[in-house]
């Protein structure tokens, strides 16, 4: 199985199905995330006509953020078993309506509701580095999952963008605000839908073939087989799992805060139009064009010489620096310079994300995905936790970024306790690295 995996990232090639398994993941991850936070910079707008408090738009922050917890969980666990394509279409697809019809919500409840089931394809994430795990050698997995989840996430701060100017395209069509903004939704919904059926058509499960093909030609062929060897119970036993879950917190988690809350954060504060108040939020975004990836090539770089511990330490560093940048961004009372600051931290999120999935596949090689899921829930537990702040009457924002960067203050300390003792056999560019991992 191993030997057809890739050992480097031909990025303008399409032809073999690991290049078009790495296309059509970052691309549908996009996609999801588009659908994800399409509502986020329209919230002005829905605040107004739904008439809605500062603890009840927290309420909705939380909840499109806190069922992708149970969702990620779920689906690692899945992709396991049954493999990737099937996941990320199904996914798509079933996702694609919450997206376009929370324009039928009439009230908070229901728009509470609908943003709560939009948070599931939230879970993209876990079957982006999954099915990009698959396809890739361990010497450039990490560049490889970085680039994906980074471009994908790209999505986030191009729907900041994008969005404002599909409402204002509506109302120039003559439409008011009020159905501008649920015609809006319904472009990403169908973007997701599209994507759901590519998917299915042009990816396969592994570099050999589909899953039911490989049964087909071997009736005992399973992934089952191969991972009945580890319980999710012995992944939930090791403490290197939930420290990467408590980093992922801490840089995933702020990132999807951050893209939430950027555009009221900008408008509210420097009293700041819809369309400039989303293109400071989009900026924050953009940073994935390559900050993830950078973050996954420089723990693949440090590993050839320090091995997984010298990813540990990229990680470490990275999340240490993110908290510090947070903290500067959080005593910025002038515009410019809180924008400056939080393009600086936004660097280190990216960064901290890419390093964070770049140690992931190495904690058990044989359950790649429940790692991943448990990992990906981390996050968003994080943006759950951080939501909470954001919500209290009692607390700026600003005051909430403070208690943040103080926490991550602490989880970039935890993050350097991770350890590897390894044994590393000959590596070559056209082999994969061979490592075996025991707790130290």
């Amino acid at each position: 199985m191993n030997s057809l995996k890739a050992t480097k990232i031909n990025l303008f090639s399409f032809k073999t199905p690991n290049m078009k398994a790495f296309h059509l993941t970052w691309m549908a991850f996009f996609l999801c995330f588009f659908g994800w936070f399409g509502i986020a910079p329209l919230m002005v707008i829905v605040r107004e006509e739904l008439h809605l408090t500062k603890g009840e738009i927290g309420n909705i922050m939380i909840a499109s953020v806190s069922i992708t917890i149970f969702a990620r969980l779920l689906i690692g666990y899945l992709c396991d078993r049954i493999g990737p394509r099937i996941m990320y279409s199904a996914l798509l697809i079933i996702g694609a309506f919450p997206v376009m019809f929370i324009g039928l919500s009439n009230d908070y409840t229901s728009f509470l509701l609908f943003r709560l089931v939009i948070g599931v394809i939230g879970a993209s994430f876990v079957i982006t580095q999954f099915h990009t795990s698959s396809m890739f050698a361990p010497n450039v997995i990490g560049t490889a999952n970085a680039v994906t989840a980074g471009w994908g996430n790209l999505g986030g701060g191009v729907t900041q963008l994008v969005m404002p100017l599909i409402f204002a395209g509506f109302v120039a069509l003559g439409f008011t605000n009020s159905e501008s903004w649920r015609l809006a939704m319904v472009v990403p919904g169908v973007a997701l839908f599209i994507m759901g059926i590519i998917y299915f058509l042009y990816t396969t499960d592994t570099p050999e073939g589909n899953l039911a093909d490989l049964k087909k030609k071997d009736p005992t062929f399973t992934l089952k087989k191969k991972q009945s060897q580890v319980s999710f119970a012995t992944v939930l036993k090791d403490y290197r799992v939930w420290v990467l879950a408590f980093c992922y917190g801490a840089c995933f988690g702020i990132e999807i805060t951050i893209d939430n809350i950027a555009a009221l954060y900008f408008k509210d504060k420097f009293n700041l139009s819809l369309a400039a108040a989303g293109l400071i939020a989009a900026s924050f975004g953009m940073m994935n064009i390559f900050a993830r990836a950078l973050g996954g090539m420089l723990s693949d770089k440090v590993s050839i010489t320090k091995g997984l511990n010298g990813r540990v330490l990229v990680l470490g560093s990275c999340i240490l620096l993110e908290a510090i940048g947070i903290l500067i961004f959080a005593n910025m009372e002038v515009l410019v310079f809180s924008v400056i600051s939080m393009i600086c931290f936004a660097l280190f999120v990216k960064m901290s994300n890419g390093a964070t999935y770049a140690v992931v596949p190495f904690i058990n090689k044989n359950a790649v995905g429940s790692v991943a899921g448990i990992v990906g829930a981390g996050g968003n537990l994080g943006a759950v936790l951080m939501g909470f702040l954001f919500k209290s009457e009692d607390l700026t924002y600003n005051d909430a970024f403070k208690i943040i960067g103080y926490c991550i203050l602490g989880i970039a300390a935890l993050a350097f306790t991770i350890r590897f003792v390894t044994s590393t056999a000959s590596v070559s560019s056209k082999s994969e690295i061979v490592i075996e991992e025991v707790v130290a």
